[in-house]
């Protein structure tokens, strides 16, 4: 038998696990963990009263894993070895190691806190830190202090924190195996710029033909999705033989037969070239495979908690993810790892991929808390705590589905849906679908959502009856797609106990999706395919859509942008049905709010269902607090130029304003400015808006004593005497000031008006002269001053020599400050000049 690296450390990990309950198990890629030491923990005393259980993030691992330790001990999958997952299972009564994805053993756990008749439970490929895995590890950890001393657990990863898990883990041991079944030579096909301007798979191509007319061995291709997984085969198909080369596309969505095909060997002698999502990167040996080309992407789920949405973005690997990615070459023979960036690119990878706690949809993991009749994430033994806004929307969504209580525990229903094994949305509809005769469309709905979509291409189909019409149908769709989601229907049509219905209610399907997503329930508002969802975002479908017209639609899926998403599956959903699903959530309120159209406030009842208003009716238009605050929000929304606005008003503001710039804050003046009113309209305008509910009855508002009842009687006494409107000048006229610039009040006078006058007026107490425009008998400005003896000193004579030629008949005497002052030509009874 082929020895393994980690052959020589399987007596290490016996001693420790014969002496503690615990176990961290470090190994390169290709030392042979997952496939070596399962099997050797049998001989182990604590393992002979029970099984051991190998839990795995993906299906696919789960049944290789099986299938290549089975074939090391020359038996048949389920003899001595088998695996469980969703919707396959090869378990017999002489197994005694189970390879089971980690989403099914949190349904045994709950089910079975005790785990009785398993010895272990191994965590493989842990580095990845799913959020299955971690919330499985910190459940296992509570089962074995509070149940099950004897139970032993064993994380391993070829990639770990040993020191953070260690910490984890009670009484634990930890193992570092070294070394590597064989050598695989790494290469940098990448611009060192780091640019990337061509498609990935463009890229990819063009190095696959490189390494497979250089290199012999079959080739392992990463790339970051199925769509591009699709046009690189196709490339290749075009440039390859046939004949000669195999090109198999390896993903989760195939069946699996065709998983294997990409698995095993070719069956007819041909060289092969897997092309696969990051599903390849760990706990698979592909045989044959002896080059690896890696695009160094892979497709990030992101959930976004203000919009309650996970999308899928296309993100760079980590550096571990890379060398896992890279170890695959080195399983069976040496091996050669291209990698399509450069190695100074290289130094700017994460170390390693980000836990899936921080950025997942978490109420599936709330879900699991509740049913595990856990309120406090914090008192759990996970690496890392769940955010906590994610958290709290996804049980805001729950509570909504009626799973949990006021503490957060699961209810009767809760712990229903729980089984169910889903996305709580799918188990919640499927639930209470059966309870109103529609299991059974439920069921198709439900494998329908959890799949890849079966119409490809078309961004202008969201309806889902066109989904339900192939799936029941034989032709349009793929059918392998088709097949896997029909099994996936009846699986839980036989959990569920219901019969298939070949012959679904296509009207029903908008109220059976509803149930599942009435945060998403949408009502059309505007043109076709604009839409208001539930939750208060705005929603679209292209107007070509058939759905476009549709009043209200049940909405499955939508991608995350923030300001309108874009509807990607839906169906048609009617008043009736709403109101009878959610008739405890209606409420009928009186709103009351500013009508921009009609620049007046309007007040109506509204029967609500959270954002979407399902009817209204005009109310008369009523007094008190929620109209003058409507009256506001329309003034704010007009501006200050709807308000009535005089020159006397103006002036007074001026005035403040001139005050607020000589003594600062500590004068005590308001700030009259644009901003500061339009911000504080609550505060002075509200209470003069009685009686005032549009934009015309505005014109009888008393603005000016609204802004003066901001002065208290100290401030307007101070402010005639500090900015008085007029100054009287020597002539016994009184003139106004123009206080429209604030650092300087413009006294504008006719010079023959001030002869006689020594200073400057002066305001603020005397601490600010005013700049004085003196004027011609026309009214135009000869001279500006702040210093008015200066100017009769010095400026006054060249003055007075163009003025008695311009206006001779004025009088222009030799002495201004001896001369009489007048608003006439001339002084009464004076001589000519």
């Amino acid at each position: 038998m082929h020895k393994f690296p980690i052959d020589s450390s399987i007596p290490t990990i016996l001693d420790a696990l014969a002496a503690r309950p615990n176990l961290v198990l470090s190994a390169p890629p290709g030392a042979g963990k997952t496939t070596r030491v399962p099997p050797a923990l049998l001989s182990s005393s604590w393992a002979e009263a029970g099984r051991i259980v190998l839990l795995q993030p993906r299906r696919l691992a789960a049944r290789a894993a099986a299938q290549r330790m089975a074939e090391l001990m020359g038996e048949a999958v389920g003899e001595t070895v088998g695996y469980r997952v969703r919707l396959d299972r090869r378990i017999g009564p002489k197994t005694r190691i189970e390879s089971v994805t980690t989403g099914l053993f949190l349904r045994q756990l709950q089910g079975d806190p005790e785990l009785n008749g398993v010895a272990a439970i191994l965590f493989d490929e842990f580095h990845e830190r799913s959020l299955d895995g971690d919330l499985a590890l910190a459940l296992a950890l509570e089962s074995q202090a509070g149940l099950r001393p004897d139970l032993r657990l064993l994380v391993m990863s070829a990639t770990l924190d040993i020191a953070a898990i260690g910490a984890l883990l009670p009484d634990s041991a930890s193992v570092r195996s070294e070394g590597r079944s064989f050598p695989v030579e790494t290469r940098h096909l990448g611009d060192p710029s780091g640019r990337m301007t061509e498609r990935i798979e463009d890229r990819v191509v063009r190095a696959v033909l490189q390494a497979i007319d250089a290199e012999a061995g079959d080739a392992l291709v990463f790339l970051p999705g199925l769509a591009e997984i699709r046009r690189a085969q196709a490339a290749l198909e075009d440039r390859l033989p046939s004949a000669e080369v195999a090109i198999l596309p390896l993903h989760g969505d195939l069946p699996p037969a065709e998983q294997d095909l990409a698995l095993k060997p070719d069956p007819r002698g041909r060289r092969k070239i897997v092309l696969a999502t990051s599903i390849a990167e760990t706990s698979l040996t592909i045989d044959g495979i002896r080059l690896v080309i890696d695009s160094g992407e892979k497709r990030l789920p992101q959930f976004d908690p203000t919009t309650g949405m996970t999308r899928l973005t296309t993100g760079r690997v980590s550096l571990a993810a890379a060398n896992q990615r890279r170890g695959r070459a080195g399983r069976t023979a040496p091996g050669i790892c291209y990698r399509l960036w450069s190695e100074a690119t290289e130094r700017a990878f994460a170390p390693y991929d980000p836990p899936e706690i921080l950025s997942a949809d978490l109420a599936p993991f709330a879900l699991e808390l509740g049913a595990w009749g856990s309120t406090d994430p914090a008192q759990l033994a996970l690496l890392d705590p769940p955010p906590a806004a994610p958290l709290a929307q996804a049980r805001d969504l729950l509570h909504r589905l009626g799973a949990l209580d006021t503490r957060h525990r699961a209810t009767p229903h809760g712990k229903a849906m729980a089984e169910i094994g889903t996305h709580p949305r799918l188990a919640h509809m499927m639930l209470k679908s059966k309870d109103q005769g529609r299991g059974s469309l439920s069921c198709d709905l439900a494998a329908l959502l959890s799949e890849r979509d079966l119409v490809k291409g078309r961004r202008d189909d969201a309806d889902l009856r066109h989904r339900l019409d192939l799936l029941h149908g034989e032709g349009g769709a793929d059918r392998g797609a088709r097949e896997r989601i029909r099994r996936a229907a009846e699986a839980w049509r036989k959990q569920l106990g219901v019969a298939l219905d070949r012959n679904p209610d296509r009207t029903a399907i908008g109220a059976v999706v509803a149930l599942a997503y009435p945060d998403r329930l949408a009502q059309r508002r505007g043109g076709p395919g604009q839409y208001r969802l539930s939750n208060g975002k705005g929603a679209r479908l292209a107007e070509t859509d058939p759905l476009a017209r549709e009043d209200f639609l049940a909405v499955a899926a939508l991608d995350g942008d923030r300001r309108e998403a874009r509807i990607f599956l839906a169906a048609p959903l009617t008043l009736a049905e709403i109101e009878a699903d959610f008739e405890a959530e209606i409420e009928t309120v009186a709103a009351i709010a500013w009508n921009a159209r009609s620049e007046t406030v309007e007040a109506k009842s509204e029967r609500r269902l959270w954002s979407l208003v399902l009817e209204e009716r005009a109310l008369a238009t009523p007094s008190g607090d929620a109209v003058i605050a409507a009256m506001v929000a329309g003034i704010r929304a007009m501006g200050l130029g709807a308000l009535p606005w005089t020159p006397e008003i103006e002036a007074f503001r001026q005035r403040i304003a001139f005050l607020r710039a000589v003594e600062g804050e500590a004068g005590g003046w308001p700030d009259l400015g644009d901003a500061a009113l339009l911000e504080n309209l609550e505060h002075w305008l509200a209470p003069f808006l009685t009686g005032i509910t549009r934009r015309a009855h505005l014109a009888r508002l008393d603005l000016r004593s609204a802004l003066e009842a901001l002065l208290d009687w100290k401030l307007k006494k101070r402010l005639d005497e500090a900015a008085p409107t007029h100054v009287a000048v020597p002539s016994g006229s009184r003139i106004a000031i123009d206080y429209s610039d604030p650092a300087a009040p413009v006294l504008a006078v006719r010079l023959q008006e001030m002869f006689g006058a020594v200073d400057t007026p002066r305001l603020a107490g005397g601490r600010v002269p005013v700049l004085l425009h003196l004027l011609s008998p026309a009214r135009r400005p000869v001279q500006v001053t702040r210093d008015l003896a200066s100017f009769w000193k010095n400026g006054y004579s060249a003055v007075r020599a163009d003025l008695r030629g311009q206006y001779p008949k004025h009088f222009w005497p030799d002495d201004p400050l001896q001369a009489e002052p007048t608003a006439r030509a001339k002084p009464r009874g004076s001589p000519a000049r």
